[in-house]
């Protein structure tokens, strides 16, 4: 069967409670209560939208919720299908109503809207009713001539089966897929499994492009051919604990194994930066594919702080890659969303004259791509406020 042809899946919403829509035209919000938790709809949710290629999961599920890591709330699979968490290019979402309760419905490769009891084949609640674009032209043109006023018809090609495009992603995959598979934190556990760099051919010390050098100190490997290279930087500690987490690694480019041994040659295949002796190197990864997962919350609550930007700034903005106190070993995976909260600090009471502490301000949201057992990296989705350093973040 073609995958254009495979059936529909929904997703469902529970327990619903459904205000009219205002003289405008506008829906009010609309509020879904799950187990005490609220699920909220955008004030100006679509009835419909067409998936395009360059959409991610985010942006959809912020088109439809002002709460877009409540998204597997209202996600329901249909297991007929394959892959069914996947979303494609051309896919149309639609929200109804159905007996007070929102279902987001996806229609596939111009399949038919499913017919609930009560509607009329084709139509879409609270739109204009269509004439079914499948009819010959002949009984669309004969319908129209004696149709009552509000019928809109609309003509389109049949659809072709053919082949679905890749399934969209979770983020923007080129902000993050640099950072997939790049060492981009190690800690002392990497670190002594680490090879490293002791001296070009012809003793030459600063390694390039294209560049033979020897290295030592590489574990056992017998499959490993192509390796990263890069080199340990500053110390990240925990801002409370103090305790140290582990080291930012630079990444310095990639080479191949030439000759395994003690010491192995190998050859840089791509720079960029300068290599020395005692730049470490790691087995380089399959390449990663781009991950699909739903952004939501951790089952704990969690706080943590802020600890890098990954351009190395104090203040930063939305789609910049930062780490996060908070790791494997507290429960964080991938797609977990954390609120940020931005530290305002302390006032003077203008009566005591004393300092006092002012609550944090939410000012933000980002979701975790890369988890590590201490420390994760997240990308920020949106912020209202400049996010700085330090900053908390903890589960919304």
């Amino acid at each position: 069967m073609s995958a254009l042809r495979n059936p529909l899946f929904s997703l469902v919403v529970a327990a619903v409670v459904a205000l009219p829509a205002t003289s405008s035209g506008q829906n009010e919000q609309v509020e879904v209560i799950e187990s005490g938790d609220i699920v909220q709809l955008q004030p100006d949710y679509p009835t419909r939208y067409t998936v395009v290629k360059g959409d991610t999961l985010w942006d959809i599920s912020t088109r439809f919720l002002r709460t877009p890591w409540h998204w597997p709330r209202i996600w329901k699979i249909n297991e007929q299908i394959a892959n069914p968490h996947l979303i494609y290019p051309g896919d149309v979402i639609v929200l109804r109503f159905v007996e007070g309760q929102p279902e987001l419905t996806v229609v596939r490769g111009g399949q038919p809207m499913p017919v609930q009891p009560g509607e009329v084949p084709g139509e879409i609640p609270g739109e204009i009713p269509l004439v079914d674009q499948d009819l010959p032209i002949s009984e669309v043109l004969e319908g129209v001539a004696g149709a009552p006023n509000g019928i809109v018809v609309r003509l389109s090609p049949r659809v072709l089966s053919e082949p679905l495009a890749q399934p969209i992603p979770t983020l923007s995959p080129e902000i993050i897929l640099p950072f997939l598979s790049r060492p981009l934190f190690v800690d002392d556990d990497q670190l002594e499994k680490s090879g490293y760099v002791t001296i070009g051919l012809d003793d030459r010390i600063a390694l390039g492009d294209n560049s033979e050098f020897y290295a030592r100190g590489l574990p056992e490997n017998p499959d490993a051919e192509f390796y990263m290279l890069y080199r340990k930087g500053k110390k990240i500690k925990d801002p409370d604990t103090k305790q140290l987490l582990g080291y930012e690694a630079i990444y310095l480019g990639d080479a191949k194994m030439l000759k395994a041994g003690d010491p192995a040659k190998f050859v840089v295949t791509k720079v960029t930066q300068e290599i020395l002796p005692r730049d470490n190197l790691l087995v380089a990864p399959l390449k990663a594919p781009l991950p699909y997962y739903f952004p939501h919350v951790p089952e704990t609550e969690l706080r943590g702080r802020i600890v890098t930007a990954l351009n190395a700034v104090s203040e930063v903005g939305p789609f910049t890659i930062v780490s996060v106190n908070l790791g494997r070993r507290d429960g964080i995976e991938e797609g977990h969303v954390l609120r940020i909260m931005r530290h305002v600090g302390t006032r003077k009471d203008p009566v005591t004259r004393k300092k006092y502490a002012l609550p944090d301000e939410e000012s933000g949201l980002m979701m975790i791509f890369r988890p590590y057992e201490k420390l994760s990296y997240g990308l920020i989705m949106n912020a209202s406020q400049p996010v700085h350093i330090l900053d908390a973040v903890e589960t919304p």
